[in-house]
């Protein structure tokens, strides 16, 4: 079931009782997409992705998520080193 609710004039759709739109949170803000995209590549944001399956879905492969998860860590830290090294 969809339920909606109003924050500062925005009316953000709520999936059954626990998935918020993000997209409805954002469709008018300015850039609002690349809002998500930059949550979604935060460490933290992934940490908090691989807790939730855990808790809520029982045929999350954990295995296979710890595998992606150290992948994406580790293309982080490349970007983060080539980033900074282009600051000095």
């Amino acid at each position: 079931m969809k339920n909606k609710i109003i924050v500062q004039e925005q009316i953000i759709t709520i999936i059954e009782d626990d998935y918020i739109s993000l997209t409805d949170m954002v469709k008018n803000i300015e850039n609002g997409l690349v809002l998500i995209e930059k949550w979604l590549r935060n460490k933290n944001t992934i940490e908090f992705l691989g807790i939730w399956e855990e808790i809520y879905n029982t045929n999350f492969n954990s295995s296979e998520f710890d595998g992606n998860k150290t992948f994406a860590f580790s293309k982080l830290n490349i970007y983060l080193v080539e980033f900074l090294g282009k600051l000095k």
